[in-house]
């Protein structure tokens, strides 16, 4: 008899699925357990039909209580499309809500979390829905705990660190902070708000490090040249965990995709988020309302979709870096670091629920 694993890449609700023989059941992975997008899913039908939770708001931008977790607000805005529907329809939607049935068959969900992090989602999760999840992350720091159980390793002679790690270095012998910039490799920026984006970023003051995509080159002409004293534009890859972890770095101004939440958590830095498409927008909520460890973007028309102005952008970057709201932030994101990495390490939360899947898959398939 065939027995097949399963993985589905959750991230922007697309099903991307991989099997191999394993077994009668199948596997699923997803990320978080915060009633974000993918999550909120599975109660669409509540939502829809017998609370009628997303058909009470007026406006796309009046907020309406999760009634699982009262204090948790979202508004329709907070959806991608057709999910933003008082009622949604159409083959998509079908698509996904067969994900979602194939998901609630299968033998489990493999998440990239950590228990400490979403104790009390993580509970209500497998307390209320099927199948059972395990948090096995963050991911992002396997293979720092791989090289610890290792000898250190030298690099060659011949490495030479990139130049934005370089600059980095130099901005920490000046006793300078920097602001990381990234908005990820999905969402498109129109040129308006990359002139709005370089405008606030220029007026306020700060060191930053922004990585932009091939897409985004098109920059204000002499704006690289007035800002390269405190400012480095980079379009070539960069190692984000190696930036976020770098000391003089104090503050992402980030589009909340998860791996980047995570990473921006373990590095012990405050975000200021800008979602952008996707989870985005309840992944920031996550941050900036629920573990409070960030601040966030203000809009022009105070929509969590609306345009940035340069104004908006750089009094809360100024704030995230320099003011009170960021000092608390800075503080609370420290609280997170610690049981992230302990997570993973041997006895840690996700290192003994990783144990109890193989365990289980083991005696799934016969292997003692």
């Amino acid at each position: 008899m065939e027995h097949y694993l399963t993985t589905w890449n959750t991230s922007y609700l697309h099903a991307t699925s991989t099997t191999v023989l394993l077994g009668t059941e199948k596997l699923t992975t997803s990320n978080s357990f915060y009633p974000k997008q993918n999550r909120l899913l599975f109660y669409r039908h509540k939502f829809t039909q017998q609370n009628g939770l997303l058909s009470g708001p007026k406006s796309d931008d009046e907020p309406f209580v999760v009634t699982t977790f009262p204090w948790i607000k979202l508004t329709r805005n907070d959806f991608e499309e057709p999910f933003n529907s008082p009622v949604p329809k159409g083959p998509y939607v079908d698509f996904v809500t067969e994900q979602f049935i194939a998901t609630s068959n299968s033998y489990g969900i493999v998440s990239n979390s950590f228990y400490e992090l979403e104790a009390l989602y993580v509970d209500h999760c497998n307390l209320e829905f099927k199948p059972k999840t395990w948090c096995i992350g963050p991911l992002c720091l396997a293979e720092e705990v791989q090289s610890s159980s290792l000898q250190t390793k030298t690099k060659p002679c011949s490495y030479q660190k990139p130049t934005w790690l370089q600059w980095l270095d130099q901005k920490l012998v000046e006793g300078s902070t920097v602001l990381y910039v990234a908005f990820g490799t999905q969402a498109r920026i129109s040129s308006q708000q990359l002139h709005e984006i370089t405008v606030g970023l220029e007026e306020s003051k700060v060191n930053f490090l922004w990585v932009t995509r091939n897409s985004e080159s098109e920059l204000e002409d002499g704006f690289i040249e007035r800002v390269k004293e405190r400012g480095l534009v980079v379009r070539e890859w960069v190692d984000q965990m190696a930036i976020l972890r770098h000391e003089s770095v104090q503050g992402f101004l980030s589009h909340c995709g998860w791996n980047s939440v995570l990473e921006s958590l373990c590095a012990k830095v405050p975000i200021l988020a800008w979602p952008m498409m996707a989870e985005q927008h309840v992944n920031a909520r996550m941050v900036v309302e629920e573990i409070k460890v960030g601040l966030r973007v203000e809009t022009s028309n105070g929509s969590v979709r609306g345009f940035v102005k340069s104004e908006g952008l750089e009094r809360m970057v100024k704030e995230l870096m320099e003011g009170e709201m960021g000092k608390e932030v800075r503080k609370k994101v420290k609280e997170f670091g610690e049981p992230a990495k302990k997570a993973v390490e041997e006895g840690g939360s996700s290192w003994h629920s990783l144990n109890q899947l193989i365990d289980e898959l083991q005696a799934l398939v016969g292997i003692s």
